[in-house]
């Protein structure tokens, strides 16, 4: 079975809580994983918060995802 996010909600600060189609479901603080050229626009909240779901994860406009198999490994 591929993974992929089925849900997502903004929580707050850089945490949020998200389902994915396997049935597991949690909140994810992606706060230590904004670095690097496409991640580090993402410390900016109001970008942050603005995520879509696209390609079955987490999307930004500026060209930022993460892998869904990442997000379901650090969901708690």
């Amino acid at each position: 079975m591929f993974i992929h996010v089925s849900d997502a909600k903004y929580i707050g600060d850089y945490k949020v809580w998200l389902a994915f189609n396997d049935g597991a479901q949690g909140e994810i603080d992606l706060s230590s994983e904004l670095y690097g050229e496409v991640f580090e626009p993402l410390k900016n909240i109001s970008l942050f918060k603005s995520f879509t779901l696209e390609g079955h994860t987490l999307s930004w406009s500026n060209g930022a995802d993460f892998a869904p198999e990442f997000l379901r490994e650090h969901i708690v």
